[in-house]
């Protein structure tokens, strides 16, 4: 099978490298339309340098676990939020950069209600759900320059299903954010 990497459950310290977790921990900042909205507010980043904000729509094809890649990409110029458009939890891998080129890949599963907030420059895969449809609503950067770099593996990485347990799940998460500090 290669490499492997066991996805595990995205935890938002764990992924703080690469971007940010959009989801609705922690019970929402202040209430809002006479009582009857919580709003769980400023939850990411965005940056669009030079650009400016756009929403675009996603329909991506869903793949499942294990699941074969080769190919990275990231974005210098700005930041990449993905959003759900359904009730499912998708797949995240994410890389750190090593002299220009990702490094190790990370695989995270999303729960559902969950989105994700790729920082600018961040090594990241291609958008992978693991249900259908595969609709998403992507915020991104539009505008002048080369904002899409990409990078494929002499090989090809394959991401399992961890086998973590509810409480394992911390230990497996100290573990992960270990082997990105030790790289």
């Amino acid at each position: 099978m290669g490499r492997v990497i066991e996805a595990v459950e995205l935890d938002a310290r764990v992924f703080a490298p690469f971007g940010d977790v959009l989801d609705f921990a922690n019970g929402p900042d202040f209430m809002i339309n006479e009582g009857m909205c919580g709003r769980h507010h400023d939850r990411a980043g965005l940056n669009f340098g030079t650009g400016r904000a756009a929403i675009s729509l996603f329909d991506a094809i869903p793949r499942s676990l294990p699941y074969r890649f080769n190919l990275m990409e990231r974005h210098p110029l700005g930041s990449q939020a993905f959003v759900p458009m359904t009730a499912h939890g998708f797949l995240v891998i994410t890389a750190p950069d090593e002299g220009g080129i990702p490094g190790q890949p990370l695989a995270f599963l999303t729960a559902p209600g969950q989105a994700i907030n790729i920082h600018a420059g961040t090594w990241h895969g291609v958008l992978t759900p693991l249900a259908g449809p595969g609709y998403f609503a992507v915020i991104d950067r539009v505008g002048d320059g080369n904002n899409l770099e990409e990078y494929r593996f002499d090989q090809e990485w394959t991401v399992v299903a961890g086998q973590q347990e509810p409480e394992q799940s911390g230990r497996q998460q100290s573990q992960t954010k270990g082997q990105l500090e030790n790289g």
